[in-house]
């Protein structure tokens, strides 16, 4: 019997790592069939089911025999509902031809990158930033040139980083308003600036807005008040608390539409047409008064756990204005994160993110807690932590 050869593998997958908070949460899951009582901080999804109304949609559709595939573009009612949701909450008039759902938010990247990028140009993104991203830019044999960012401009790209880090090989900038794993917002200057600054390059701007609605004392602005030609990414998992139902969408500029559907045909055929028909519920009055109260509550976890990350010694340095992310400098109290993480999970039974997971810049420095876990799970979270570093404070001085 022969040694068996090793796989052969396509060059671009030295370059794609693995996603790695969903490898602490395997290794979470494990400890739980041990017996382990495990604190979820790590993974970036509410906690909650999805709406009843939802729900119920879905059930009625498949009751009706509603599987069929719909246009590769996706429900016309269902364009129609996210072109209506522009106008009312964002004052907005998108035609609904521009509208295409996609198979979740990473579908609609896929569909942006694959128009916009040929191979070896360039994306520039924030650093840190969600990992996916940059390894999308390399699936399609383009580069992601990392940017690194900073608390000065809320971790968000600027106009000055374009003017610094755009070559004639850039074609786009991608930004994320709200931001994974920072939870920052880009406000209205900010980001007609940046807009101004990528389209005097002859640039696209793609702006992921997929935690809009989930955002805590001020309005999240999206692209399109401010930049019309831009590629818009959103999706029914965050805010709508659609995450298994797989449904996103993504607003082109007019003259891109057809191709898109030309990449949405051959890629995917159709979204999900059970999860077409439940997302028409999301937009009802009913739904959004649910959504609504969940909002509040991830903002009470927000304004409970960041007093209590800075009270252990994490430096908090913006509090987070959206999404359900914080991202704590953890140097004061390790040397380096994701060995800290380890022993948040192995020893505390604390799952948190280190900060490898979102780039290069500085991760060893930091983590992200979700609070995508009731308030109660929090605070024990919290004193678990706690425990722990006095523990390794007495072993130190020992």
């Amino acid at each position: 019997m022969t040694d068996a050869h090793p796989p052969r593998l396509a060059h671009r997958m030295a370059d794609i790592e693995s996603f790695q908070v969903m490898d602490l949460l395997a290794r979470a899951r494990v400890l739980e069939g041990q017996g382990r009582d495990i604190i979820h901080m790590e993974i970036g999804e509410p906690d909650f089911p999805t709406p009843e109304p939802i729900t119920a949609a879905a059930q009625r559709a498949l009751a009706e025999g509603k599987t069929h595939y719909t246009p590769a573009l996706g429900l016309p009612a269902l364009r129609e509902a996210i072109a209506g949701f522009y106008r009312q909450r964002y004052g907005v008039g998108v035609s609904p031809e521009r509208i295409i759902i996609t198979p979740g938010a990473s579908g609609a990247l896929l569909l942006a990158l694959g128009v916009l990028l040929n191979p070896g140009e360039k994306v520039l993104l924030a650093d840190p930033g969600y990992p996916c991203n940059r390894h999308f830019v390399r699936f399609l044999d383009g580069a992601a040139r990392a940017v690194p960012v900073d608390a000065d401009t809320a971790w968000q790209l600027a106009p000055h980083h374009i003017e610094r880090y755009w070559d004639s090989q850039t074609v786009a900038a991608m930004v994320a308003s709200p931001s994974n794993p920072t939870g920052t917002l880009l406000g209205r200057q900010e980001l007609a600036a940046l807009a101004g600054a990528v389209a005097a390059r002859g640039g696209t701007l793609i702006a992921d807005e997929i935690y809009h609605g989930l955002t805590y004392g001020e309005h999240a602005v999206s692209a399109l008040e401010v930049a019309e030609e831009a590629f818009v990414i959103n999706s029914f998992s965050k805010y709508f608390q659609m995450t298994g139902w797989r449904l996103g969408w993504l607003v082109v500029p007019e003259g891109y539409v057809r191709e898109v559907e030309k990449l949405a045909q051959n890629l995917f055929i159709a979204p999900s047409t059970p999860a077409q028909y439940a997302a028409l519920a999301a937009f009802e009055p009913e739904t959004l008064a649910i959504l609504e109260a969940r909002r509040a509550e991830f903002q009470r976890r927000r304004d409970y756990l960041v007093p209590a990350l800075r009270e252990l010694g994490f430096d908090v340095p913006l509090t987070p204005q959206g999404a359900f992310y914080i991202y704590a400098d953890c140097s004061r109290l390790a040397a380096d994160s994701r060995q800290f993480s380890r022993d948040l999970l192995e020893q505390a039974g604390v799952a948190v993110t280190p900060g490898a997971d979102f780039g290069s810049h500085h991760p060893e420095r930091y983590l992200r807690f979700a609070y995508t876990t009731d308030l109660a799970r929090l605070q024990e979270g919290v004193e678990r932590i706690r425990r722990l570093m006095e523990e390794m404070g007495k072993n130190r001085t020992a």
